[in-house]
């Protein structure tokens, strides 16, 4: 290859690289959707628009290719701040991490972190998703949740069925026979999830049950006194482990 045109393509490598990083995230975002694993960025709300983004990246990289193959003579270099190509490579970058790397649901940490220990965590959950006349038995922890969101007097449940799923979590201002049952709820993507729960009693310590496990738990709603507080305690009768679900957050 001569000098001038070792040049050239020396101009054109920032766009060479710009072009693959569109087209990387594009397959990124189809990639996540056909591996069923778009709901752990995101709300099913924005499929649609993060899927159409997913085809309309990989058809402007595509022009783009073509583009650049069809320039001939040199190139001048763009007038950025950052050294040209380097924006582009960080977007590549990111995008091969996030081909080689599969994303993981929050756990336990991420949970206490954003504020599970607080009361008012239950508020958080839009009421007008409550279901009037539901079986206890068939409740999920969001649908329970939900409910004390409309009408929170914890005598109103005391002897109810209960068979809900949730993950472990050790919460401190809990007693060694508790642990708080818990899901995350997404409301847009995966910056803004934000953890429910509700305590679980056992007739042990809670050391016997892993954290960060997931757990069908059957049992029946009490009325308990924890932290000055009365509120709604799931007493355990068993405790059945699950897989991690396909759809772990709420929505």
């Amino acid at each position: 290859m001569n000098q001038k045109a070792s040049i050239r393509w020396a101009a054109m490598l920032p766009e060479w690289i710009e072009t693959f990083a569109l087209g990387l995230w594009g397959a990124l975002f189809l990639y996540y959707w056909r591996n069923g694993r778009l709901g752990l960025l995101i709300h099913p709300n924005y499929f649609a628009l993060t899927i159409t983004a997913g085809f309309v990246l990989l058809i402007i990289a595509f022009f783009s290719l073509i583009k650049i193959a069809r320039q001939k003579g040199s190139r001048e270099a763009h007038q950025t701040l950052l050294p040209p190509g380097l924006m582009s490579i960080v977007l590549l970058a990111a995008a091969v991490v996030g081909l080689v790397v599969t994303p993981r649901p929050f756990a336990s940490q991420t949970a206490i972190q954003r504020g599970l220990q607080d009361a008012n965590i239950v508020t958080r959950v839009r009421p007008q998703a409550f279901r009037v006349g539901q079986a206890p038995e068939t409740k999920t922890l969001i649908d329970w949740i939900r409910t004390l969101d409309v009408y929170p007097e914890p005598d109103a449940y005391t002897g109810q069925p209960v068979s809900t799923d949730g993950f472990v979590v050790y919460t401190d201002n809990l007693p060694d026979n508790y642990f708080t049952l818990t899901r995350f709820v997404i409301t847009c993507c995966a910056a803004d999830v934000y953890p429910v729960g509700l305590p679980v009693k056992l007739t042990q310590s809670r050391k016997s049950v892993p954290s960060d496990r997931w757990f069908t738990v059957k049992g029946k709603m009490i009325t308990e006194t924890l932290n000055g507080k009365r509120q709604v305690v799931i007493q355990a009768n068993a405790m059945v482990p699950i897989p991690e679900p396909n759809k772990p957050y709420a929505y």
